[in-house]
């Protein structure tokens, strides 16, 4: 029976990064690692789940999710604001100017 090996958590954000952040495959990232790719697999499983402490103190991949699409919407909406206090000032430097009022 094989011995079960130990990976550090450095090695196990290393490779979660490789895959998700520079979109190397997993046999890829197993060849190079020396790992076999259902290990990386399941570590980026983990990691998206938020189950696993690949980085201690970091978000998991699903909270950086939820939160790139909170934020995604609150831009929105500011870029929206943004646009009507446009309007607005526009529509009131017009309506001060002498002699453009109706």
């Amino acid at each position: 029976m094989e011995e079960r090996r130990k990976y550090t958590d450095a090695l196990k954000a290393e490779a979660v990064k490789m895959v998700i952040e520079q979109g190397m495959c997993l046999p890829e990232v197993g060849r190079l690692l020396n790992i076999p790719k259902a290990t990386v697999g399941n570590w980026i499983a983990k990691s998206k789940k938020g189950m696993s402490a690949l980085a201690p103190g970091a978000p998991s991949i699903g909270d950086v999710i939820a939160e790139n699409r909170r934020l995604r919407k609150e831009l929105a909406t500011a870029q929206m604001e943004k646009e009507i206090l446009k309007k607005a000032a526009a529509y009131f430097a017009k309506e001060s100017l002498p002699g453009t009022r109706s």
